[in-house]
């Protein structure tokens, strides 16, 4: 198997068990009683998205659905190793910063409170952002034709989600969330 892809193979059971804790306590807030939980399709769409598209990486090491790995694309394909590495860590981390807080819906916990630290001192979806880039550039490290049009696909509906979840928080934090939209940026950072 090529050595890229086994870094990444590596690095998703990695990403794997650190996150772990992560759904346990996004199914622990599925369970608990919420102040709000809006019925739309971006509660589930996104994240179907995100597995298929896991599913198709994993197929994609295999080189299955791939491009012809050659000395000519080294390069990108390196340099979509590195940004899929850091980004998938950044994902962690910004689901960790969440805390309680965390859930894999939509939703404002009876105890929810701003996160407004670490990464989201700069940056309000710093998960969805990292989302795109770590598709865009597995699909680059693995020249997979398959991930590629899915991570494309996927960016509307992130950002759809992201804009809901804004609403949500802006309905629940007021005054808080309107100071802290001021001082961050939406996906890119001091951008919007």
């Amino acid at each position: 198997m090529d050595p890229i892809n086994i870094i990444i193979g590596i690095n998703i059971l990695a990403t794997f068990g650190a996150n772990i804790s992560g759904a346990k306590q996004g199914f622990k807030s599925s369970i608990t009683q919420v102040k709000e939980k809006p019925k739309t399709y971006l509660q589930h769409l996104p994240t179907t998205l995100a597995t298929v598209s896991l599913i198709l990486l994993i197929i994609s090491l295999f080189q299955i659905g791939t491009l012809q790995y050659e000395d000519k694309t080294f390069e990108l394909r390196l340099i979509g190793l590195v940004f899929y590495l850091i980004f998938s860590w950044v994902q962690i981390w910004s689901f960790k910063l969440l805390g309680t807080n965390y859930s894999q819906d939509i939703v404002v916990l009876q105890k929810h409170q701003l996160v407004t630290k670490g990464i989201y001192s700069v940056v309000r979806h710093p998960h969805y952002l990292s989302q795109v880039i770590i598709e865009i550039s597995a699909a680059a490290a693995t020249l997979s034709y398959l991930v590629a049009p899915l991570a494309l696909v996927q960016i509307p509906f992130l950002f759809l989600r992201a804009k809901r979840e804004e609403q949500l928080l802006q309905k629940h934090f007021k005054q808080d969330f309107d100071a802290y939209k001021k001082k961050t940026g939406f996906f890119i950072p001091f951008l919007g």
